[in-house]
Formats: structure tokens, sequence, C-alpha cells
């Protein structure tokens, strides 16, 4: 079974982060390090609702941040900055990419 969620009322309303990370020398020792240190860290957010990594072609690195509040999504990128110039410089050598917003529609399977 599929559930659509449609967000009528602002109070409903999910925000997100992607994160694009280019020029990735090591993703699957970067998504090792995203597991073992930043996911502690993100979990911890109040309104935490969901987080990917997803390793894709060309050394190119996504990550998806999903909260209740914007306040949530402002907090994970501070913590992904904060990790990444603290231990994944030399793996994630260029500055990412950051696209934040609404979530208006979400879907999962059930």
């Amino acid at each position: 079974m599929q559930r659509t969620a449609h967000f009528p009322h602002k109070e409903d309303v999910m925000y997100a982060a992607v994160r694009r990370y280019e020029g990735v020398t090591n993703p699957r020792e970067v998504g090792r390090l995203v597991e073992e240190a930043y996911l502690p860290l993100v979990l911890d957010i109040p309104g935490f609702v969901s987080y990917d990594w997803i390793e894709a072609d060309g050394g190119v690195v996504l990550s998806t941040s999903v909260f209740q509040d914007k306040a949530g999504v402002e907090e994970s990128n501070r913590r992904a900055a904060t990790l990444v110039h603290e231990r994944l410089t030399s793996l994630l050598p260029n500055p990412p990419q950051i696209t934040t917003g609404e979530v208006t529609v979400h879907k999962v399977a059930r």
C-alpha cells in the first residue's frame, strides 16, 4: 500500500535539505563515516523525519534530510558543515551545493 500526503495546512508542512557534493574521492568511505559520525548527530535534532545518503556516478554524492520544521533543516546543515570541516575535507574537497525548502508532497510505501 502506498500513501501520499498532501499538506493543506501550514502546520503540516515538512522541510528538507538536499546537499550535493562533487569531486568525492571515496564515496563508500564517506558513506561509512556519515553513518558512524553524522547520523548520531542528526538523529538528535528535534523534528527529525528522515535522512538518505545517495551515491551517484562520477564522484557525486547527495544527502537528503527531512524535518518537521525549518529550524531542524538549518541545524542539520550546520552540523553537516562542521563534520565535513573537522573530519571529511580530504574526501569531500568541494563545498556542497545546498538546496532547502518546504516538502509539499510526500509519498511512502507501506
